[in-house]
């Protein structure tokens, strides 16, 4: 479905070349003081613009319909949107008989019985996560003191980012990448095994955001390679303080209090420059696409903002989820 979290409950709609985009979120509490310029530094990190990244610009002005009265959450629902202007629609005409090699395209229309929108990816569009960010600006005002941050730290296999953007430009071609995310001054003692532990939350949202292709904590899998005495992480203090972290601040799906770690995994973009043969389904035989429009030579390149948002929103709720199960503690 469109929905993420249990008392934090994020759900996203619209199209790419729709009217609008938008997310509404429900069960955020009231009295957070909430204003439009609050958006702006965010979905600005999102946008595109930068060398590597979409011709498509759009304004990406916040409007809030609902759920903040005098600047302040009034503890209704919030509903978040943002206008559509900047739009080819005809450069996605063609994919309904081609789908796409790695995309979205031909599963959507198999799953909507062909009324899936196609027009710019329609709900498949990474255009989408513009509401993602949005929320994960409120969601970090409930996690309050935590700090939150995701770079970039590797593209095309590569550490130089740039020279690797430049060899994918210049191939006509597309690269992925590789995303750290750093959680300071997490919340204590947050997750909720089994179902709903602290790596299962960030993993469902992550894995939520178009491209994702894996993701791990800590040491993550090289913990494989490994001995107990080698993997564990000693205590060094009465506040839980960990002389190494290869858990990634997360021990039984639950918080631990050190900094929390994990990277993912963003595949190239799958619209790529580079002519491919596939199957074109209305005239029943192979054919060579070559995909037109405006795409991400590297997608990665936009996403530490929307993980960050991600995790923030899974942080919110597993807080709220928290303090109704075990109420504020003293610590």
């Amino acid at each position: 479905m469109n929905s993420f979290g249990v008392i934090f409950r994020v759900s996203l709609f619209g199209e790419s070349h729709g009217p609008a985009i938008g997310v509404i979120i429900d069960g955020c509490p009231s009295g957070l003081a909430v204003k439009p310029d609050d958006f702006i530094a965010d979905i600005k990190r999102r946008q595109s613009g930068s060398k590597g990244t979409t011709k498509r610009q759009e304004p990406d002005r916040p409007e809030i319909l609902s759920g903040v009265f005098d600047g302040v959450t009034t503890g209704a629902p919030i509903t978040l949107i943002t206008k559509n202007s900047n739009k080819i629609s005809s450069d996605y005409d063609e994919f309904k008989q081609v789908p796409r090699p790695g995309h979205a395209d031909f599963v959507s229309q198999v799953k909507h019985s062909g009324f899936s929108d196609m027009r710019g990816s329609g709900h498949f569009s990474g255009r989408i996560t513009w509401g993602l960010v949005a929320a994960g600006v409120i969601a970090k005002k409930i996690a309050g003191s935590t700090e939150i941050s995701a770079k970039l730290i590797s593209a095309g296999g590569s550490d130089n980012i740039e020279n690797a953007v430049n060899d994918a430009i210049s191939s006509n071609d597309t690269i992925g990448g590789i995303i750290e995310c750093r959680v300071k001054n997490p919340p204590l003692a947050i997750g909720e095994p089994f179902f709903y532990s602290f790596e299962s939350a960030v993993s469902h949202i992550i894995f939520s955001i178009p491209a994702i292709k894996g993701i791990e904590f800590g040491v993550g899998f090289a913990a494989a390679t490994m001995r107990g005495s080698e993997h564990n992480d000693p205590f060094i203090n009465s506040k839980g303080k960990t002389s190494t972290n290869n858990a990634g601040g997360i021990n039984g799906g639950i918080t631990n209090g050190n900094e929390i770690i994990f990277r993912i995994v963003v595949k190239p973009t799958s619209s790529t420059g580079v002519d491919q043969t596939t199957f074109n389904f209305k005239e029943g035989k192979m054919t060579t696409l070559k995909v037109k429009g405006r795409h991400d030579t590297c997608i990665a390149l936009r996403m530490p903002v929307i993980v960050e948002a991600a995790t923030a929103i899974a942080i919110a709720d597993l807080i709220l989820i928290d303090r109704g199960i075990h109420g504020i503690r003293k610590i």
